[in-house]
């Protein structure tokens, strides 16, 4: 998320948390795609991780780019820390390790997905390669310890930092050594929210396995396919993972907001400072735990959206659907991820289909894929089926979505080729990963380093 939200609209009722969620339906015709992706920065000299000051620092890479785009500055503490397109549509972030982040804006096609990604690239490219800097395009960072790794100054993850070791075993793995891309989809009403978040949390790990591409540790092969992956079954299991209540098919706001409440909180923001609000729920704040703490102690609805962005769910729920489940990599699959979902869950018939082929999948059957992925990557099996076998069929049915839609770019040519390079891990049975640890053990004689040459951006 670029910036915290500001919003002084006073909370008095959880309906009114569930009525914010249900103002996100929107008629189909209004649905829109919108993609993030991140990279981690690096210097070309020696594939060290770029700091946030100095000459040729994350600070100069941000400043470069407002200068480029006349993007707004987000400003924290003093700090230049993203920048936001004056109409709202595009954010650029920084995640806590210094990884480089665009939030796209709500587009109607993946023609005009990908080419808002390759645009956003080439313009960084323009301003870091006379900076000495890259940006390498995988899941986890391959060679950096967390004591390597810098930290970005941003409020909210001074806090995080502070919490996450005490709810988890690999929160600051996640933060500061993990990248993703995800893609952010509509929904029409309450039941088409349901249907889609079943769906696609139950899909979740297939999209882990498919996209799978952090196979390396601190220099040296980490025995799996997803490290990241493998990060978030120990991040913080209180806020993340797979609710439930959503795998049902009747899934209600109600019950997310219900859930929500009883997550503990990370802050709050009051005239630009931010409190460390971790000992209480959002349930608790509303009944009033932050009295006597904070002058301004009664929750608003910017508190409430802000503490929506601290959730974690496999598919997080805001007034949209966020994919959560991929490794970050390569160009092509930055337009790949969306064109997955976008298939799926974008055409009424690919998303009975799709249901229809994870129906008999209980809440055990995902949570036993969830946690055999990271390390079996498309060997994984559920219900009897290895999910290379099941990823065939799920992409039959994406791009039979995608081919109903019917979207064409200026040449005629519909979406379903972003699916290919999806198409050719099926086909070749291996993931990016595999070909990452079969080129360690050849080419690369053994040394992760040439990572850096062969996957940057």
């Amino acid at each position: 998320m670029a910036r915290d939200t500001t919003d002084q609209t006073p909370v008095t009722s959880v309906s009114e948390l569930t009525e914010y969620l249900a103002d996100g339906n929107k008629p189909k015709e209004a649905f829109r795609i919108g993609t993030e992706h991140e990279k981690f920065v690096f210097y070309t000299a020696d594939n060290s991780p770029v700091p946030y000051a100095g000459d040729a620092g994350i600070l100069a890479l941000l400043e470069g780019m407002q200068q480029k785009t006349g993007w707004e500055p987000i400003i924290d503490a003093g700090h230049l820390i993203g920048l936001v397109e004056p109409t709202g549509r595009g954010a650029i972030s920084l995640e806590p390790g210094g990884q480089f982040e665009l939030s796209g804006a709500p587009v109607e096609t993946l023609h005009e997905t990908c080419k808002e990604s390759n645009t956003h690239l080439a313009v960084l490219r323009d301003i870091a390669e006379p900076l000495g800097i890259r940006f390498l395009g995988i899941g986890g960072s391959p060679t950096w310890t967390l004591a390597d790794t810098p930290r970005m100054p941003k409020s909210r993850y001074d806090i995080m930092t502070r919490y996450m070791p005490k709810v988890g075993t690999q929160g600051l793995d996640m933060m500061y050594r993990t990248c993703t891309i995800q893609v952010n989809l509509d929904f029409s009403s309450e039941a088409d929210m349901a249907a889609k978040m079943q769906v696609s949390l139950k899909l979740q790990p297939l999209a882990t396995a498919l996209f799978a591409s952090s196979p390396f540790t601190e220099g040296k092969p980490n025995g799996l396919q997803s490290w990241r992956g493998e990060i978030w079954r120990d991040t913080d299991n209180q806020r993340a993972g797979v609710l439930p209540a959503a795998l049902t098919g009747h899934f209600r706001f109600e019950e997310y907001v219900e859930w929500a409440l009883d997550a503990p909180m990370y802050f709050v923001v009051r005239d630009g400072r931010y409190h460390d609000c971790t000992h209480v729920t959002f349930r608790q704040f509303m009944a009033g735990a932050l009295k006597g703490e904070l002058a301004d102690w009664e929750p608003n609805m910017g508190d409430w959206t802000n503490h929506l962005s601290t959730l974690f769910p496999d598919v997080r729920l805001k007034r949209f659907l966020e994919m959560r489940g991929a490794d970050g990599g390569p160009w092509r699959r930055i337009c790949a991820l969306p064109a997955f979902w976008v298939g799926l869950l974008y055409d009424d018939a690919a998303l009975a289909s799709a249901a229809e082929l994870v129906k008999d999948w209980t809440y055990e059957d995902v949570i036993a894929l969830r946690d055999a992925v990271p390390a079996q990557g498309l060997d994984a099996t559920v219900r009897g089926r290895k999910l290379g076998d099941i990823a065939r069929d799920v992409l039959s049915v994406s791009r039979a979505g995608l081919k109903a839609r019917n979207r064409l770019n200026g040449e005629g040519v519909d979406e379903t080729h972003f699916l290919a390079p999806l198409d050719e891990v099926v086909a070749r049975g291996t993931t990016l990963a595999q070909e990452m640890l079969s080129l360690y053990k050849g080419r690369w004689n053994g040394s992760v380093e040439p990572v850096f040459k062969d996957y940057a951006y």
